[in-house]
C-alpha cells in the first residue's frame, strides 16, 4: 500500500484529498505553535516562606497533666513546655533517638499569655512533603498548655519548638536532644 503523502506538501495534500471525497471544502491544517525557547536567564531564588499565623482550633483533651511549674528562664519554660507535650500527646510522641531521615519538621512560635495559656502559634516552617505534620503540632501544643506563669519572665512570652516526626506520624520536640 502506497502513502498519500508526499514529502513536500505532507499532510495537507492527504487533508485536501479526504475532503475532496467527501464533498466538503479543503480545511487547512494548523501550523504548529512555535517552541518556547529555553531561557538563559538563570530561574529567580524564590522567597523565604512567610510565617504562617494560626488561630486557635478546637482539641481534643489528652492526659490530665500536674499544674505547671513557674519557669524562671526562658530555657526553663523551653524545656518545661517539651516536657508537657511529650506527657500531653503520649501517642503521638517518641523519646528514643530521632531516625536518619524525619517525615517532617514544622517548627512553631508559641507566644503565651501571662497564665501560660496559648495566646498566638505561627508557623516558621511548614514541611512540604508532610503538611499534616504542622496540624499535629499545633494540636499538640494546645493540648498541653498552659505552660505555667510566665508573668515575670520579660516579654514576649514566646518559645520555639521544633518538631522531629518519624515515619509513624509520631514527634518528639526538638527542645529534648538540646543542653
Amino acid at each position: 500500500m502506497h502513502s498519500i503523502e508526499h514529502p513536500r506538501y505532507g499532510s495537507w495534500l492527504l487533508a485536501t484529498f479526504v475532503a475532496l471525497l467527501s464533498g466538503c471544502t479543503p480545511i487547512p491544517l494548523a501550523t504548529p505553535a512555535p517552541q518556547p525557547q529555553p531561557s538563559t536567564r538563570p530561574e529567580p531564588t524564590r522567597p523565604a516562606p512567610t510565617p504562617v499565623t494560626v488561630p486557635p482550633t478546637v482539641v481534643p483533651q489528652g492526659p490530665r497533666l500536674d499544674p505547671p511549674k513557674t519557669p524562671r528562664n526562658a530555657d526553663e519554660l523551653r524545656h518545661q513546655a517539651a516536657l508537657r507535650l511529650v506527657a500531653a500527646n503520649p501517642e503521638q510522641t517518641y523519646m528514643g533517638k530521632p531516625q536518619d531521615v524525619l517525615l517532617g519538621i514544622p517548627v512553631l512560635e508559641i507566644e503565651l499569655n501571662a497564665d501560660g495559656t496559648v495566646r498566638h502559634i505561627r508557623v516558621m516552617r511548614s514541611p512540604s512533603e508532610a503538611p499534616e505534620t504542622v496540624k499535629i503540632a499545633i494540636e499538640a501544643v494546645y493540648r498541653a498548655a498552659p505552660y505555667g506563669n510566665v508573668s515575670r519572665l520579660p516579654k514576649p512570652w514566646t518559645f520555639i519548638e521544633t518538631f522531629l516526626f518519624n515515619d509513624d506520624l509520631r514527634f518528639k520536640p526538638r527542645s529534648l536532644d538540646e543542653g
